[in-house]
């Protein structure tokens, strides 16, 4: 079941409980204080360089941190297209963790909710619902598809309803359980390499900036990109109903999530990039995993679906004719 067009139990509420205060007052850490950390990184290197082991540090925990949600979160648990041996279920479930997105069951449940309800009232972060024309109604859906549904109740997904899988898997509860302390591992694994390799205080800090709050920065906006980006500019090859667009030059740092009217076509496919040219990394781990044996129940799609798919897409409208 890859959980596109879900149908959720009955009985049980569509949305969440009201966001309580504790839960409000972390959202709004959760997305502000990384940007705290860009502006204090720009003034400790004012007038000065990063050295080189501060970008490779922020280097390797985003691309450990953003597998863990593209090939973790996202097709792993959410659309299940593949199985994975328990330790590796459980190393994405903490790295998704650890990028600071959200505990994993809600991540889930959030974005099934958004393939159940996509572009139509009930998506969590679609831009395409403020009722507002123009720039201004454009600028206020981007905005809350990017960012601005986080402090909202009115969409967020309910657990029970949307990923009764999860809330049955005692693994993954714990994890979900111990979100905070995921996001504090993750802010202390850099600041102590910091420690280690620029000696003492101000290279722990370093680290801390740079592999912990820079990168948590520099993730998030990348994915919520597709939620905002992906669902208003690009380019659709296949016809799904709602406007989930390609998104080519977002594709190689999203780890292949930008090919986003690929994956709306075809939820469960474990590759989102259907061409040689489109690039996805999270296929490749897949791909990799699956070689090794780590992996299996990978679910493709096949070149014949595909051309029917995209076959059903509207011809384009041809220019007027001259007088």
């Amino acid at each position: 079941m890859g959980y596109n067009n879900y149908v959720p139990p009955e009985g049980v509420p569509t949305t969440a409980p009201p966001m309580g205060r504790v839960h409000r007052v972390v959202n709004v850490l959760g997305v502000f204080v990384p940007v705290a950390g860009v502006v204090a990184a720009a003034v400790i290197l004012w007038g000065d360089l990063v050295g080189p082991h501060d970008l490779v540090l922020t280097a390797a925990l985003y691309v450990l941190t953003g597998l863990g949600v593209t090939v973790g979160f996202h097709r792993l648990f959410t659309h299940r297209a593949f199985d994975t041996v328990l330790p590796v279920r459980a190393a994405f479930a903490v790295l998704g963790s650890m990028s600071v997105q959200g505990p994993i069951i809600s991540w889930v449940a959030d974005h099934r909710k958004h393939h159940a309800f996509t572009d139509e009232e009930g998506d969590p972060h679609s831009p395409h619902l403020t009722g507002r024309a123009g720039v201004l109604g454009a600028l206020e859906g981007l905005w809350h598809a990017h960012v601005g549904w986080l402090f909202h109740d009115s969409n967020r997904a309910h657990r029970e309803r949307y990923a009764p899988d999860l809330m049955g898997d005692p693994m993954i509860r714990f994890i979900d359980r111990w979100f905070p302390f995921w996001v504090a591992l993750g802010l202390a694994i850099p600041a102590a390499v910091g420690w280690v390799i620029g000696g003492g205080l101000v290279g722990a800090l370093a680290g801390l900036l740079w592999g912990g709050l820079v990168r948590i920065f520099l993730l998030h906006h990348v994915t919520f990109a597709i939620n905002s980006l992906c669902h208003f500019m690009g380019r659709s090859r296949f016809e799904t109903g709602d406007h989930s667009r390609n998104l080519f030059w977002l594709a190689p740092i999203s780890f292949g999530e930008a090919w986003h009217n690929n994956h709306h076509a075809f939820p469960i496919s474990a590759f989102h990039g259907l061409r040689r040219r489109e690039i996805d990394p999270g296929g490749w781990l897949i791909r990799g995993l699956e070689r090794m044996r780590l992996a299996w129940n990978v679910k493709r799609v096949s070149a014949e679906r595909q051309i029917a798919k995209a076959q059903a897409m509207p011809a384009p409208r041809s220019a007027p004719a001259a007088d």
